[in-house]
């Protein structure tokens, strides 16, 4: 049975069946949040055998002017996409500046839940290699995946053939966080990609589901606190640079979009995450801060017991965090990608800056 999710003449945005303003962040938003959908639906026309008319995939990049010029597999299954843009057609694009190139798509998880024992052969070892990922991201070791190399190679193969300056990373959830390492590491090199992550995972504890905001700052403070004394007490023991040589500084020219749902436990850590750090830094600790925005508690432990530490991927000095205001009756709803192209959001977006947080709230229009 065909979900009408997966028909882009029902589900898709239907706000832009007139012209794609390339300029316009909303719009911006809404195409990437399409192609990252379209990466899942090669997926599943692959795990249904759906082909030539049945196929349900490419509506979702051919309507913007998109061709798909890469499949990115591992063990079998497509877990990203490079499309490559093509020659517009006049009814459906509005500017041609600011038009990327070629946009790298990941998907995120298909099928969370008991489904996920369901569903044909192909099917349950597709969901059992999607849950093998996420056990990486969890403990922080998703660099060491044979999907992440894969992504890798080809972001640098697009590179290579296309330049930097056109070239955008995008996808959810778990596609969210291969996207989010491999922009942390070209950012590494002095590479900038435009970036927009839709519900980037957080490994921390989730300090957001605690009611009362007292407690929670206090908690928060008490961890940065505690982050930072054993960070220096480290860096004394291993003789260490100072922060300002650290790398972690130098990724803060990289800013990327993160979408995140305040509803949504997988990221809504993002929202706290930033704004305690903009909170110490008026406060006057930002000194603390600094220090503890760059490592997490659990690596900091594992180290100190001489154990292989590996800092979760949130811990990022830049970044645009859009958040979606607008009421999810559900979990599902609130961490679901077709939130992402809707015209009816009401988002809130803020820049954050590892040496400057000042940046204030700004309303995106709809």
């Amino acid at each position: 049975m065909i979900s009408n999710k997966e028909r882009f003449d029902l589900s898709g945005p239907s706000h832009l069946t007139g012209r794609v303003d390339w300029n316009n962040a909303n719009h911006q938003r809404s195409v990437a949040a399409c192609l990252v959908q379209g990466v899942k639906i090669l997926e599943r026309d692959r795990q249904k055998n759906r082909r030539g008319p049945q196929a349900l995939a490419s509506p979702w990049w051919k309507f913007f002017g998109f061709r798909l010029h890469t499949r990115l597999i591992d063990d079998d299954s497509i877990f990203g996409a490079i499309y490559e843009f093509t020659s517009p057609s006049y009814h459906n694009h509005l500017t041609m500046n600011g038009t990327p190139h070629y946009i790298i798509a990941f998907r995120g998880t298909l099928n969370k839940g008991p489904e996920c024992l369901l569903g044909t052969l192909t099917e349950r070892r597709a969901r059992k290699r999607d849950f093998q990922v996420n056990l990486h991201i969890i403990k922080s070791r998703l660099h060491q995946t044979s999907r992440f190399e894969i992504a890798m190679r080809y972001v640098w193969n697009t590179i290579d053939v296309s330049g930097s300056s056109d070239i955008w990373l995008t996808g959810h959830s778990q596609g969210a966080a291969i996207a989010m390492l491999a922009g942390k590491t070209m950012a590494e090199a002095g590479i900038f990609l435009e970036a927009f992550l839709f519900n980037p995972p957080v490994v921390s504890a989730p300090i957001g589901i605690i009611k009362n905001e007292n407690v929670q700052q206090l908690v928060r403070i008490l961890r940065s606190f505690l982050v930072t004394g054993l960070t220096v007490a480290r860096k004394a023991h291993h003789q260490q640079a100072d922060v300002s040589e650290d790398p972690f500084v130098a990724l803060s020219g990289w800013v990327p979009r993160l979408y995140v749902h305040p509803g949504d436990l997988i990221c809504s850590e993002y929202v706290g995450y930033f704004k305690h750090r903009k909170t110490m830094e008026e406060r006057g600790v930002w000194c603390v801060e600094r220090l503890a925005t760059q490592h997490s508690l659990r690596g900091l432990v594992r180290s100190a017991r001489g154990k292989e530490s590996e800092e979760p991927l949130h811990l990022i000095p830049s970044a645009d965090l859009i958040v979606n205001l607008t009421p999810a009756q559900a979990f599902k709803q609130a961490h679901g990608l077709g939130q992402w192209w809707r015209s009816d959001l009401q988002l809130q977006s803020t820049v954050y800056n590892l040496v400057r947080l000042r940046s204030p709230s700004l309303p995106i229009g709809r």
